[in-house]
């Protein structure tokens, strides 16, 4: 019954994305300028950007690679291959990084290391010098045997967590405290069921750092086996920051703050969830309690979603639900707070957390009765911005990578997702192995398995035709002002929620054209080699087709001419009018007209005449080649008038 009523959702669901065009506005292709390649393929990489610095280092197989980020040279390449007593004939004697952290004033690396995982602190390069290695140590524990095991790590205040399994089987995987000034602290074995560690988050609350949690985003295996539940389950769990475990005799070394709850992502009403848990984003504010959680979910229809989540109800959730399967009364202090001293955790309140570390109530998004964003696209990274506009009001932006390798850059419009672009960065279908958000230079930083690319987030010159035009790309980065469709200055034309043009002066700035300098050449995808106001000359009988290039996939394309109007037939980009044969009835002038929101234009005009034949030598010939002639008018015509 569920599987039927699973395939009706999905149904329902693939002609609901259509009609509410859940599709990108514009299809962009990005310059290969802008990519920095390997030379081999990498089956994996890592990437961090330390705070505040102008470098992204990359740890690929056998290296380091350390990036400017303002221009994407590449500033040194450190070697770190694989060092001890491998046996090579048996094992793939390769040092896959897996993990690079600031880590006690230290770059910290650690890698697989031909299955006995090893970690160097380096030294930074200073002048002429390479960057040099100070020690090494022991891996276990931080980095996985194989680069394909799960792995997840962490800095806080000098202390290093991480989630990666023990043994080289991929056995006891755990989420610990593995390094630095506060012990060495783990998990119980039966709290969680062969998870997947998706991401760890450290919430900071300036009124209060003792209570600060670090917060742990995973899915694991379902104890419920029955045909109609789903084999996985996605979790939100915490620990507290100063955690150090319990007393000597009872939870020494183990978590005493551990709790964990479902997070929910679904439709309620029809009672079907997204529970694989892909990636997770963290938008961190000033005030803890506003902070929010992005999380990316698939299904088993082969749909992914986004859901967003508070971070206050998640702490709401884990302070006042009751703990599931527990009966008695809660004791004092609360199981999961966090105190001064952990060691002095009364027995009671540990017992509890020890048994019953779920929470009863789930965590639901702020939207309630549907995901924030449905879509048949399989995603499988996200990252998210939080761009000013030209008013000053702050707009999220998501940037999904797909399975393809395509970036879609996606507003949050309140309850609403606006796709405002695909991006092309790679010439081969391939999926994105790390992604990182560089929020200050406004640059997406992508790895695929052969480069490197960056995505200059603020792409305004793809909407620079005219002031409509940039209005009605709804892209929080980009505004119009004297100098054409530009990074967002205070003063700049926007309508970022709304999207109508009527907020152009109708003394537009793009009729009078700008400087060819002043205006970047746009490079979205198959544009037309045909300039406006063409001029064809055409026989009687024959075939013929005009065709206007699609700028805007979410406007709506007609074909006018002689008084009549017909809709375009959508060729990938282009706009098609298809003349079965040439009659009298067809020649004149015809437009390619489109129309979204309140905007008209005129994207292409053509001059259908006939041409004179006449027979010369015995041989019908044309007496009148087909010339072409510019016109002036064309683009804006609606607007500038």
């Amino acid at each position: 019954m569920k599987f039927q009523l699973i395939l009706f959702f999905t149904c329902n669901l693939r002609l609901t994305l259509s009609v509410l065009d859940y599709k990108p506005r514009l299809f962009v292709r990005q310059d290969s300028d802008n990519s920095l390649w390997y030379n081999q393929s990498q089956r994996n990489t890592v990437f961090f950007h330390p705070e505040d610095s102008n470098e992204l280092y990359v740890g690929g197989t056998n290296f380091v690679y350390r990036i400017n980020i303002e221009n994407g040279s590449l500033v040194e390449n450190i070697p770190l291959t694989v060092t001890g007593d491998q046996n090579c004939k048996e094992i793939s004697c390769e040092n896959v990084i897996t993990v690079i952290q600031q880590f006690q004033d230290s770059l910290f690396v650690c890698g697989t290391n031909g299955n006995k995982p090893l970690c160097w602190k380096l030294h930074p390069q200073v002048g002429n010098q390479s960057t040099q290695v100070i020690e090494t140590s022991e891996g276990t524990g931080i980095s996985p045997h194989i680069y394909t095991q799960n792995s997840l790590s962490l800095t806080v205040e000098g202390d290093l967590y991480t989630a990666v399994p023990l043994n080289s089987d991929g056995s006891l995987l755990q989420f610990r405290r593995k390094k630095g000034r506060r012990p060495t602290v783990w998990m119980h074995p039966g709290w969680v069921m062969e998870p997947t560690f998706i991401s760890t988050s450290w919430v900071r609350r300036k009124e209060d750092k003792d209570q600060e949690k670090i917060y742990l985003f995973f899915r694991e295996k379902n104890s419920d086996s029955s045909p109609d539940a789903d084999p996985w389950i996605s979790r939100v769990a915490r620990v507290c920051k100063v955690d150090e475990g319990g007393p000597k005799r009872f939870f020494q070394n183990i978590w005493t703050s551990f709790l964990k709850a479902r997070l929910v992502c679904g439709i309620p009403s029809e009672s079907l969830y997204f529970n694989r848990l892909q990636d997770i984003y963290v938008q961190h504010a000033d005030n803890w309690k506003d902070s929010r959680v992005y999380a990316l979910f698939s299904s088993s229809w082969n749909s992914t979603a986004v859901c967003i989540y508070s971070m206050a109800e998640i702490d709401h959730i884990f302070e006042s639900s009751s703990f599931k399967g527990f009966q008695g009364e809660i004791p004092e202090p609360r199981p999961g707070t966090c105190v001064p001293d952990s060691k002095t955790q009364p027995v009671s309140t540990i017992k509890v957390l020890r048994d019953h570390p779920e929470m009863s109530d789930w965590i639901h998004p702020i939207h309630h009765q549907a995901p924030f964003y449905i879509s048949a696209n399989n995603y499988t990274k996200l990252a998210v911005d939080l761009v000013s506009a030209a008013n000053g009001v702050a707009h999220s932006v998501l940037l999904l990578a797909t399975a393809q390798g395509m970036i879609h850059k996606i507003l949050e419009d309140d309850s609403k997702p606006f796709i405002i672009s695909e991006t092309l960065l790679s010439n081969h279908t391939t999926s994105v192995l790390s992604m990182n958000l560089n929020s200050k230079r406004r640059k997406l930083f992508i790895g695929f398995p052969e480069q490197i690319s960056w995505l200059d987030l603020q792409r305004c010159q793809d909407y620079n035709g005219s002031c409509e035009e940039c209005v009605l790309a709804r892209d929080p980065y980009c505004a119009w002002n004297e100098l054409g469709c530009t990074p967002v200055s205070h003063g700049g034309i926007q309508n970022i929620l709304g999207g109508e043009t009527s907020v152009c002066p109708k003394n537009n700035p793009a009729c009078t054209l700008l400087p060819e300098t002043k205006r970047p050449k746009r490079d979205a995808l198959s544009r037309t080699q045909d300039p406006p106001g063409v001029t064809y000359s055409i026989p009687l009988g024959v075939p013929f087709y005009l065709s206007c290039p699609i700028h805007s996939h979410h406007a709506f394309y007609t074909w006018e001419y002689g008084g009549r109007s017909s809709r375009c037939q959508q060729s990938g980009t282009d706009c098609l009018h298809l003349i079965s044969a040439m009659s009298q009835d067809s020649y004149g002038r015809y437009y390619c007209v489109s129309s979204e929101r309140d905007y008209t234009m005129v994207v292409s005009s053509y001059q259908l005449n006939p041409s004179r034949v006449e027979k010369s030598g015995g041989v019908w010939a044309s007496a009148q080649r087909p010339t072409v002639a510019v016109l002036v008018v064309a683009l804006l015509a609606t607007s500038c008038y």
